[in-house]
């Protein structure tokens, strides 16, 4: 029996005496009683957002994910490899490595910190965090396309949408603010898989992302349709919803396998909620002008990135869950040097900023920060100074949520071709992200077409090596 449809046809069964005087003289007669009849029984129930308990104590509570979007240069920034440019300009087909001409690293490397992390100068900011920072330097994926490694990277399958990464962990997890979303993104590429690297799948839709701006437009110009309704005020809006939620109690009573008209009723109540809850913490106006100046906002280079990276802090310290911000076109075949140092130049002092801004928080400890592409790219030289797709060794960094700073965990080859010394796949990223939060992930599952589904498929083994 559906607890929101049950309920005796008197208008004063339940209720007393004032409370259906006080709803009549406010106009809404049996529908404000039908609205308190909800209330009542959503109190019985817990909301599928609310928080939930871990598998196993965890060492981070949230996530915050810097997704570049196109596969940055890993021989560039992250993977020192000296013998690139010992051997720059030769062919050399030596493994598995395709015959090609060898180019050298683009920017200088040096240790950074008392770590002695290898750092090259694209990233001179977030270097000087090395000390926070855990590299993996032995990543790889399962195709070097871009659509299909990213919906990996994002949903753990590289051949159809599953529920993405930020989905599952707020389904395993819930929110920690009622009146907020448990997951966002901002300025998600609109290609490259589109919504299915944030969506929800076959998983309630509750749990799929919301998303705030694309990556072809300014997040400053983003647009959240619907924060103030045009006609009507909150006490009329909510009776409006009452009734349009009874309608929706009825068809999922009609039709209890139709997980959508859930997902439909919760969002709607999510979204009543968050009209209050969202503009304030959007509004990075109201932060002063130096912690704007500490994540670049002013600066034409990094205002748009630093936007980002002050509103992800924000949502963060209110309660979301999980959030994802974007920066695309890293996908360089030609014109390197020109456009990698670009794409640098917008990301590195806002990270920096947000990591300096977390620490002094406190956040950072309980908060898993992750910098990552869909995959790296080639030792070799590709048309005009150019790198090609490299899945088969690339690198990711973690920092905060407990992995162990100043770290260096794995290698590639002596070119940076592929990973031979602890070796990562992507199912392996997963499952450590999920660990760091108290997760199992054999255990994150979701009965689905006859089988329990999980993010990292069959397979996946948590990096040890890495935890803190």
């Amino acid at each position: 029996m559906n607890p929101f449809l049950h309920h005796s046809t008197s208008p004063l069964h339940g209720f007393s005496r004032r409370e259906w005087l006080q709803s009549t003289s406010a106009g809404f007669g049996y529908l404000a009683l039908n609205a308190l009849a909800t209330q009542r029984a959503l109190a019985d129930v817990a909301p599928p957002l609310a928080p939930k308990q871990p598998h196993f104590p965890a060492k981070a509570k949230r996530v915050l994910f810097l997704c570049m979007d196109g596969g940055p240069s890993h021989v560039d920034s992250f993977d020192y490899k000296p013998e690139l440019a010992k051997y720059a300009g030769k062919a050399i087909g030596k493994g598995k490595v395709p015959t090609g001409k060898l180019m050298a690293p683009v920017w200088e490397f040096k240790q950074r910190g008392q770590s002695g992390l290898w750092i090259s100068e694209l990233f001179p900011q977030i270097a000087s965090h090395a000390d926070k920072l855990c590299l993996i330097r032995s990543m790889k994926t399962d195709v070097p396309n871009h659509p299909p490694a990213f919906l990996q990277m994002h949903c753990g399958i590289p051949t159809a949408p599953r529920p993405s990464m930020g989905a599952w962990i707020t389904y395993g997890l819930g929110s920690m603010n009622e009146n907020l979303p448990g997951f966002v993104t901002l300025s998600p590429n609109p290609g490259n898989g589109g919504s299915a690297n944030y969506g929800s799948s076959f998983l309630p839709a509750i749990y799929q992302g919301t998303r705030i701006g694309n990556g072809r437009q300014p997040v400053a110009q983003a647009k959240i349709s619907n924060l103030a309704h045009p006609q009507l005020a909150r006490p009329e809006q909510r009776a409006q919803l009452d009734f349009v939620q009874q309608l929706n109690r009825a068809a999922q009573q009609r039709q209890p396998e139709n997980a959508a008209i859930e997902g439909l009723i919760e969002s709607h109540e999510l979204a009543f909620r968050m009209q209050d809850a969202l503009p304030s913490v959007l509004d990075i106006e109201s932060e002063s002008d130096t912690v704007k100046k500490l994540y670049g906002i002013g600066n034409t280079t990094t205002d748009d990135f630093g936007r980002q990276c002050l509103m992800a802090r924000r949502m963060l310290e209110a309660g979301v869950r999980f959030v994802e911000i974007n920066h695309g076109g890293w996908d360089q075949h030609r014109n390197l040097t020109e456009d990698h140092g670009k794409h640098a130049a917008a990301v590195d002092g806002p990270i920096a900023g947000l990591l300096t801004d977390l620490e002094g928080r406190g956040l950072l400890k309980d908060t898993l920060v992750i910098f990552a592409g869909e995959f790296g790219r080639t030792p070799y030289a590709q048309i005009d100074e150019g790198r090609d797709h490299n899945h088969t060794g690339y690198t990711t960094w973690f920092a905060g949520g407990g992995v162990k700073p100043g770290h260096s965990h794995g290698e590639t080859d002596e070119f940076g071709y592929e990973s031979v010394i602890d070796p990562v796949h992507i199912h392996d990223w997963h499952a450590t992200i999920l660990h760091l939060l108290g997760l199992e992930h054999t255990k994150l599952t979701f009965r689905h077409a006859g089988r329990d589904m999980r993010l990292t498929e069959v397979k996946g083994n948590v990096v040890k090596g890495i935890l803190g």
